[in-house]
């Protein structure tokens, strides 16, 4: 099994930063737990990355990628691992649930009509999309929650896309989301905040390159 990161270690302070524990491949993702609404959130000793909307856990020996629109907010929040890239965004969602299944048909004429090759599976939680591209081998997992959907994406070589679906199974199971209590249209992505620290670098390395522009 792989480890998280346990409460009381040091905050990431980088755009980019490694955890420097060993990775250690997870052999079977369990999936009976979560991800958790906030109102049942565990009470663990699992360290979370604080993002708002959802709280995260950070594998071992993988870093953390920020993805910023050039108006300023976060678009994307990316764990990079050894297997691949795992991306995990929450969005608003009905009260009667089901978002996935309409969401995953559309998903995956988009990826169709972007000429990847696209097949449905049997997932941890429902139905999940594989995608083949030119590029890499994508997976896409979606869990519905209570007002909330929460999408997974594992991006890797189609040699180790198993191996990075597993990983991504793990860290949506101990996800925890934050809906909030505000009216918000359906598919309104849930909005990303970054914990201080690593705020602040990222703005420090904007200054230093619009400096050296």
């Amino acid at each position: 099994m792989f480890g998280w990161r346990r409460r009381g270690r040091e905050n990431a302070r980088a755009e980019e930063y490694a955890v420097d524990e060993d990775f250690h491949e997870q052999e079977e993702a369990a999936v009976d737990g979560g991800p958790y609404d906030r109102e049942e959130a565990p009470d663990d000793e699992i360290e979370r990355l604080d993002l708002g909307s959802v709280r995260l856990p950070v594998p071992e020996n993988s870093q953390l990628q920020v993805e910023i629109d050039p108006e300023g907010p976060v678009r994307a929040v990316h764990l990079l691992t050894p297997s691949g890239r795992l991306t995990v965004s929450a969005f608003a969602a009905p009260r009667t649930g089901e978002l996935w299944q309409e969401v995953r048909q559309e998903l995956a004429n988009q990826l169709r009509s972007d000429g990847a090759t696209v097949r449905f599976e049997d997932g941890a939680w429902d139905t999940e999309i594989v995608a083949d591209t030119s590029k890499s081998s994508l997976r896409f997992v979606g869990v519905d929650g209570p007002r909330w959907l929460l999408r997974g994406v594992a991006a890797s070589p189609a040699a180790d896309l198993d191996s990075c679906t597993k990983l991504l199974h793990a860290v949506m199971e101990e996800t925890i989301v934050d809906r909030g209590s505000d009216p918000m249209p359906v598919r309104t992505p849930l909005p990303i905040e970054l914990p201080q620290e690593i705020a602040q670098h990222i703005q420090h390395q904007q200054e230093q390159a619009q400096a050296q522009a």
